[in-house]
């Protein structure tokens, strides 16, 4: 057996805690993947992993080989990207996660061009709206509106886009309840709220007076920005949406944004990755070319 195969296929079973999926990300059986990790513990003549039905764990042996393989690994892919980088073309699966609410036409769009200018480059999108793990799951890169000070050192943030959140609602919502004046009008609306609500109901929001406080309810809690638009526009309530979700509501006047003088949620989406000396050349130029593109502005 291929000694470097085993080492990735070792790396994958423990960072993912299964033989089944480190066998998915390899396209292999979970036999010949459990094959593999017991060539190298017959080349070592020591147990790596504990097996049980359901879990893995590494032996002490197992956890000092598997920090030694991970850096080796690591290295040898530095190597490589930067090879590459002067010499392939981008190409290979790019696995990304992004939030559901960049499910739009304008980022479709982008995909569009990027695929354009890279045809060997297949994408791979999850817009499930999860936290997801990059190195247990296989990410290549996360696109995440976040704090980069709380990912930690094994992770790298690089800022791409502002991302501009508009307090919107539906006219007929607006007729029947009334349009409000000022943040402290909120507390008497129906609100739409989602996970970056605080747990006390209680937002802070940037007005002409100043920073300004207040409580609300929500009529409707959820963590799909997708939904809280239909709700909307249903007139359900008022809601906080990301401007790429709503800017042809806005235009088409289907939904209206309030508050306009307000600033709501300014923040910037990241793109996120595992910390490495060189980028692959597919998760490089998917950055640089979601950074150029003015349609994200």
């Amino acid at each position: 057996m291929d000694t470097l195969t085993s080492m990735r296929v070792f790396r994958l079973a423990v960072e993912a805690k299964s033989f089944a999926a480190a066998a998915r990300r390899l396209d292999m059986s979970p036999a010949m993947a459990s094959k593999h990790v017991m060539h190298l513990e017959r080349r070592l003549g020591t147990l790596l992993l504990n097996r049980t039905s359901r879990h893995l764990s590494l032996t002490e042996s197992g956890a000092t080989y598997f920090e030694h393989v991970r850096q080796l690994l690591d290295e040898l892919d530095d190597v490589e990207s930067a090879v590459g980088q002067s010499t392939a073309a981008p190409h290979g699966t790019l696995k990304v996660s992004a939030p559901v609410w960049m499910a739009n036409p304008d980022f479709v769009g982008v995909l569009n061009d990027y695929r354009t200018r890279y045809p060997d480059v297949r994408l791979d999108l999850d817009l499930s709206g999860r936290f997801v793990n990059l190195v247990e799951e296989g990410f290549d890169l996360a696109l995440r509106v976040t704090n980069p000070l709380s990912l930690g050192p094994a992770l790298i943030a690089r800022p791409i886009v502002p991302v501009t959140f508009h307090l919107v609602a539906s006219p007929g919502y607006l007729r029947k309840a009334g349009t409000p004046a000022d943040a402290q009008a909120l507390s008497s609306h129906a609100m739409l709220g989602y996970s970056m609500f605080p747990s006390n109901n209680t937002l802070e929001v940037e007005g002409p007076r100043g920073v300004e406080a207040f409580k609300f309810d929500s009529a409707l809690q959820t963590n799909n920005e997708s939904l809280l638009r239909l709700a909307a526009l249903e007139g359900m309530g008022l809601a906080f949406l990301p401007k790429w979700l709503v800017a042809r509501d806005l235009e088409t006047g289907v939904l209206q944004a309030v508050l306009t003088d307000y600033r709501f949620f300014g923040t910037k989406i990241y793109g996120v990755y595992r910390h490495r000396k060189y980028l692959s050349p597919k998760v490089r130029t998917f950055l640089d070319f979601i950074c150029e593109d003015p349609r994200l502005r």
